[in-house]
């Protein structure tokens, strides 16, 4: 069998936005979250470079941040994209080695992914290839309207009396559209893991405006894309709430003392 080089791609260069503050560099257990995730493939023998798109208004200080833990790795920083998730991973895509045969792109803000996934997606990935990890979708999905409602206030005589209060204890929402069937449905994760020419193959179409993740853009193609099960630590940390979360699965305790934007 033909041996696996596997060039793990890993966009961080988005703002952070739901997040409300810089979380790739939250504290897990004494390191960054973004050294977490990193170190989940340097000891892997596939793994042979991983590159790391940083935010270009920003790159100087990205890499006084964490320029020498990731070189401790043999990592690579280069410029990701301004936009849109894709722009990140073309401008990482072009810095994969020629040798490489697959490139794994994997969440900056996924450390929580087990080893086990990670083997397993890629020995599926020397037999398929594309590969992606995916959950079974458990809850109910509801479409619900764009806008948000605000319910009107039953009792006048509260907004007589609060005045301009009164605006914080009217409930906002969305209307219900549709219920969505959710049979053969999955939650995607990553690492998502591509044979080399094929991914570069998605990046070369002229258009690939709208496409939130790789396997979007090979789909485009008409190529395959194999699921295999995913795994429910393998969580994305998208809003403050899901740090708590990941320090539970990952045993880490919150850290004290010195505000964590600045240990890093």
């Amino acid at each position: 069998m033909t041996a696996m080089h596997v060039s793990v791609i890993i966009p961080a260069a988005g703002s952070s936005r739901r997040y409300g503050m810089d979380k790739l560099g939250q504290d897990l257990g004494g390191r960054a979250m973004l050294l977490r995730t990193v170190e989940l493939f340097t000891k892997r023998d596939e793994v042979r470079s991983i590159v790391v798109a940083g935010p270009p208004d920003d790159l100087e200080t990205f890499r006084e941040r964490f320029g020498a833990p990731l070189s401790f790795h043999g990592v690579r920083i280069v410029e990701g994209g301004r936009t849109e998730r894709w722009e990140t991973v073309r401008n990482a895509l072009a810095a994969v080695p020629p040798e490489a045969t697959h490139v794994a792109v994997h969440d900056a803000a996924r450390p929580g992914t087990s080893d086990e996934l990670i083997g397993r997606i890629f020995e599926a990935a020397r037999m398929h290839p594309a590969v992606i990890p995916g959950l079974s979708v458990a809850d109910t999905l509801k479409r619900v309207s764009e806008q948000a409602v605000q319910a009107e206030q039953e009792d006048a005589i509260a907004d007589m009396i609060l005045g301009d209060a009164a605006e914080a204890t009217k409930a906002k929402g969305r209307v219900v559209e549709a219920t969505v069937d959710r049979t053969r449905l999955v939650a995607v994760q990553t690492p998502q893991v591509f044979e080399v020419g094929l991914l570069r193959r998605a990046y070369a179409q002229p258009d690939l405006s709208g496409a939130t993740d790789d396997a979007g853009l090979v789909e485009r193609l008409g190529e395959p894309v194999l699921v295999v099960d995913g795994e429910f630590r393998n969580l994305k940390v998208t809003v403050p709430e899901d740090l708590a979360a990941i320090r539970s699965i990952l045993g880490f305790k919150a850290p004290e003392g010195r505000p964590v934007h600045k240990r890093f």
